[in-house]
């Protein structure tokens, strides 16, 4: 089998490692790979997905797949170059946070063991922690970490301070527990990585050491937009917060020259697969074959089979006109992603366009009717006398209405 470093590359993921040849041994033993999650949220978001896809790679690769969750690390927040100090989260909210993303995590990869960082760091005195952690960090190393220095002329409290000494702790017990001798992160977590490398080394003799670290590069698109940004909002891996067809619509609404890197680092398809797509893909772009085959790719992963025919039918839905096929659950993905207003019923169907804020005003709301360009329920030859009634209210109290041929509104009634 070849180096997991090879395939990192060849996929322009790797960033840097603190020991290629550590790497490589790692794989031959099949020892343990972790990547570490503070529960800031009760869900992961899409920035997420990377660490995880990676984290199934190096299980294909013969590694044993670990995600230690920040119980206790997420009471304090990472400082790593972010610009203020973090809010910090109630241990109730933590706690609440851990057990929903522990059970997204087995969702999406099954076999993986996820350990819970507060097993060990909760029991910890201060004495415990400055003896068995604090004597083995010299003050100059941390203060030359960037990660670290990079905050401390705008303001870096101890507790914030201490965060990289905690995460160094967590690969050490892994080292010693778990047979983990490997951790991965994106780019901005070098710092954090290297000081439990060196941990490690400085409880054990260093040239015995064969714990080493990967940082992964960070995906931004070509124009320099950030990954993962979209105009609704945190794109969700938690299908309550964000629907699969949403997340599924994210995907195939991608650029096409950010597609190819979204194949190599969003999913496990070879090189040659992902070069077929592309060539296919480029023989009649209009079609974005390419994106619905990345969004299925996506989407099936995170969500199962059932999520991506969930987010297809909904899709077809949409573009047919045929919402008032859809279940309750379905439609209601529907209207999260649709522009949502309020009124009143008894209302001509002009005043009531422009209450809802579908039409600018009464001039724009009579040529949409003139057009039959205003559909509800299946309905579009309205004139400018005819009341909207319950009768127009579909599933969940609302009136959906289509506006020309894509344009779609929820409209409570009150």
């Amino acid at each position: 089998m070849k180096s997991i470093l090879v395939e990192l590359k060849e996929r322009d993921l790797f960033n840097q490692a603190t020991n290629e040849n550590k790497i490589i041994e790692a794989q031959k033993e099949k020892a343990g790979v972790y990547c570490g999650f503070d529960p800031t949220a009760d869900s992961l978001h899409i920035g997420h997905i990377i660490p995880l896809m990676n984290l199934k790679r190096f299980q294909d690769f013969g590694f044993q797949p670990i995600l230690i969750l920040g119980g206790a690390t997420g009471m304090i927040g990472d400082p790593s170059f972010k610009s203020s100090e973090r809010v910090l989260l109630s241990t109730e909210q933590v706690e609440t946070n851990v057990l929903a993303i522990e059970k997204q995590v087995k969702k999406i990869i099954p076999s993986i063991e996820v350990i819970n960082n507060n097993d060990w760091l909760g029991k910890m005195s201060l004495i415990d922690f400055l003896r068995e952690i604090g004597k083995d960090f010299n003050l100059a190393y941390l203060l030359s970490k960037e990660n670290i220095a990079s905050r401390v002329e705008k303001g870096l409290s101890v507790t914030e301070f201490s965060y990289t000494m905690l995460q160094a702790y967590d690969f050490y017990k892994l080292y010693t527990m778990k047979n983990c001798k490997i951790q991965i992160g994106g780019s901005d977590q070098w710092g954090n990585i290297t000081s439990g490398t060196d941990y490690i080394a400085s409880r054990i003799k260093r040239e015995n050491s064969k714990a080493a670290g990967v940082t992964l590069k960070l995906l931004t698109k070509k124009d320099g937009g950030k990954f993962g940004k979209s105009e609704s909002g945190t794109l969700w891996l938690d299908a309550d917060k964000t629907s699969e067809y949403e997340f599924y619509q994210f995907f195939v609404n991608q650029d096409d020259d950010d597609l190819e890197t979204f194949f190599k680092h969003l999913t496990t398809l070879n090189l040659e697969e992902i070069k077929n797509i592309m060539e296919e893909h480029n023989k009649e772009p209009f079609k974005r074959l390419a994106q619905k085959r990345l969004g299925k790719e996506v989407v099936s992963w995170v969500h199962g089979n059932s999520g991506y025919e969930k987010a297809i039918k909904i899709t077809e839905a949409f573009f047919s006109g045929d919402i008032e096929s859809l279940e309750p659950n379905e439609l209601k993905s529907i209207i999260r992603s649709i522009p949502n207003s309020e009124s009143k019923l008894g209302l001509n169907i002009i005043e009531f366009l422009v209450e809802a804020k579908i039409a600018s005003s009464n001039r724009e709301a009579r040529e949409l009717i003139r057009d039959n360009s205003i559909t509800i329920k299946n309905r579009n030859n309205f004139s400018e006398n005819d009341v909207i009634e319950e009768n127009f209210i579909s599933q969940e109290g609302i009136i959906i209405v289509k506006k020309g041929k894509k344009k779609y509104f929820s409209v409570k009634c009150i």
